[in-house]
């Protein structure tokens, strides 16, 4: 039986968190989005960040790790699920955003340097 994470340890696990999110969102920024909205909540799920350019709308779930391919492997079905369901939710009260493409990206962190996975998967994989 593994005893519960110390407080300590999940204040340092979102600092780590919000500090992945905010390099996200320069990376993205850097590529020429503009960041529409961060951690958004819904009652289905959690969208990390919400990236425009042009009439492309990305939803963008970030994961920090020791190890590039363990953050993308932490994208599980159950979290597409979860964030595509959230996505529905977003623009169903954003009708202004009715005409963009919209795609899933996974930005993983590692330390500080960051892997971009444009169209990581699409509604349904």
């Amino acid at each position: 039986m593994s005893a519960a994470p110390s407080r300590a340890s999940r204040q340092s696990a979102e600092r780590g968190g919000r500090r992945a999110e905010w390099l996200a969102a320069m990376l993205l920024r850097f590529k020429g989005f503009s960041i529409i909205a961060s951690r958004h909540k819904t009652p289905l799920g959690e969208v990390d960040l919400v990236a425009r350019r042009g009439k492309l709308l990305a939803f963008v779930e970030v994961k920090a790790r020791a190890r590039h391919d363990a953050a993308i492997e932490a994208v599980t079905y159950a979290a597409r699920r979860r964030i595509a369901a959230a996505a529905v939710l977003f623009l169903s009260r954003r009708p202004d955003l009715a005409d963009c493409a919209t795609r899933y990206d996974i930005i993983a962190v590692t330390g500080w340097r960051l892997r971009h996975l444009p169209d990581a998967w699409r509604d349904g994989d």
